[in-house]
């Protein structure tokens, strides 16, 4: 009896019964109370072995005897929620906050069945009145307005909250979300901007925007972030990217190197801004040759890359440049690191070894070319080229003449065929056939004009 006195009490002191009654006389008080009192206990005892319908039954009847109890309205919500009765459960939490507004729990029921209901334009509306009781339900709302794509609201939640209450791997992973989309990603450079105006020392924040920066291909910004990130942090690694530009600009060459291998060797850089720096020393060095076995050291932070095959792009530089030796080098070892049955780098490399007479190179790998691109008219060429070269006139006009059957539509090459086929006939000493191949070839650049 002690604990439903207790009871009792509680509930006396929370519904404020006493005002219900005072125009009744004691003893119709007395057996009211009883009534309620037994009935409430009856409910929670009900509830307790989850014969939600008795419980409720037992809650109607505290109704009628104090029909503005929000207590006994929280209580059939709870029922009626365990019941999955969802439209009662909220009408009898919201009954409750009509009767008692000042209690944080009887909204939380209301939030409860909206979430659960997956009604989240409602539960919007019940977080907001939360969040007068307790900041802590911002976390909530953030992840509704994710829910329901208001994504512009959910970044300055997040913004908000990282700033007041630290950074979450939640709101990071929901930052990440947004921002895939282009059209948020200004609203979150302005952010990020004043962020770093309020605390210029906070690094995460230059970070964030060069990696958006460089995201966009915007990569000016990105490296004017990053000064502005050395001016502020100069121990930093990205602060490096900046520091190493100005370093080349001055000239002092060893400070540049030393700036490029820290960042070169940070996995927090973006490879677009790493493939961009070692661009800038490549030029550099090839005006300043001394500085060869640094871009060496520098081309080797590059050899596991998947996305970019950076030697193959060093090789092209100097194919460029006509510097046949260091092309050569370089393609060879993005064969050696990457694909080494790669087209593009094979005939690349092909050419070169061409240019600078290195014909028994080029037999050798236009024939292992063959073996696996049997259909590809560049290698017979190019193996019928440096076997003429190397006076294997039959071996020539051979593979020469097998490699004509792949030519379609491709006049230069077609051109190409013939004079070598003229040049092995030559050697095999048949001059009417030399003379029908170089006479080919002489019509097909008549037609190529």
């Amino acid at each position: 009896m002690k604990k439903l006195s207790f009871l009792f009490i509680l509930f006396v002191l929370q519904c404020n019964s006493a005002l219900l009654w005072a125009q009744t006389e004691p003893e119709e008080i007395k057996q009211d109370a009883d009534q309620f009192e037994d009935s409430f206990y009856e409910s929670l005892l009900q509830k307790g072995i989850e014969n939600y319908d008795k419980a409720i039954v037992s809650l109607d009847k505290c109704l009628k005897l104090q029909p503005n109890n929000a207590t006994v309205y929280f209580e059939l919500g709870k029922n009626y929620l365990a019941s999955k009765d969802y439209r009662n459960a909220y009408s009898s939490f919201e009954r409750a906050t009509q009767i008692d507004p000042a209690n944080e729990w009887f909204w939380v029921g209301m939030y409860d069945v909206s979430y659960e209901t997956k009604n989240f334009s409602q539960a919007i509306m019940v977080i907001n009145k939360l969040i007068t009781f307790n900041s802590k339900y911002k976390e909530d709302l953030a992840s509704l307005y994710m829910a329901t794509s208001q994504f512009y609201k959910a970044l300055d939640l997040i913004n908000e909250l990282n700033a007041t209450s630290g950074k979450t791997e939640r709101r990071e992973l929901y930052k990440i979300q947004i921002l895939s989309e282009g059209k948020y990603q200004n609203t979150e450079i302005s952010n990020l901007i004043t962020q770093m105006e309020k605390d210029p020392k906070e690094e995460s924040n230059y970070i964030a925007l060069i990696n958006l920066y460089s995201r966009n291909n915007e990569e000016e910004k990105a490296f004017e972030t990053a000064k502005k990130l050395a001016e502020a942090i100069p121990t930093s690694e990205w602060a490096q990217v900046s520091l190493f530009k100005n370093y080349l600009q001055d000239n002092e060459a060893q400070k540049a190197i030393n700036a490029m291998n820290i960042t070169l060797a940070s996995a927090k850089i973006d490879s677009k801004i790493k493939h961009r720096m070692l661009n800038e020393f490549l030029i550099f060095t090839d005006k300043n040759p001394q500085y060869s076995p640094d871009l060496e050291k520098a081309i080797g932070y590059f050899d596991s890359d998947k996305e970019v095959n950076v030697a193959k792009e060093v090789g092209k530089f100097y194919h460029n440049k006509k510097q046949w030796d260091k092309a050569i080098k370089y393609y060879e070892r993005a064969l050696k690191n990457g694909d080494s049955e790669d087209v593009e780098t094979n005939l690349l490399l092909l050419q070169a070894y061409t240019e600078v007479k290195q014909f028994e190179s080029v037999g050798k790998k236009a024939m292992t070319m063959i073996e696996s691109f049997p259909s590809q008219p560049q290698f017979y060429y190019y193996s019928g080229l440096a076997n003429n070269q190397l006076k294997q006139f039959k071996k020539a006009k051979d593979i020469l003449e097998m490699g004509l059957d792949y030519l379609v539509d491709d006049k230069t090459m077609e051109i190409n065929f013939n004079i070598q086929l003229g040049e092995a006939y030559n050697g095999l000493g048949d001059d009417k056939k030399k003379e029908m191949y170089f006479s080919k070839a002489n019509q097909l650049l008549k037609e190529k004009k």
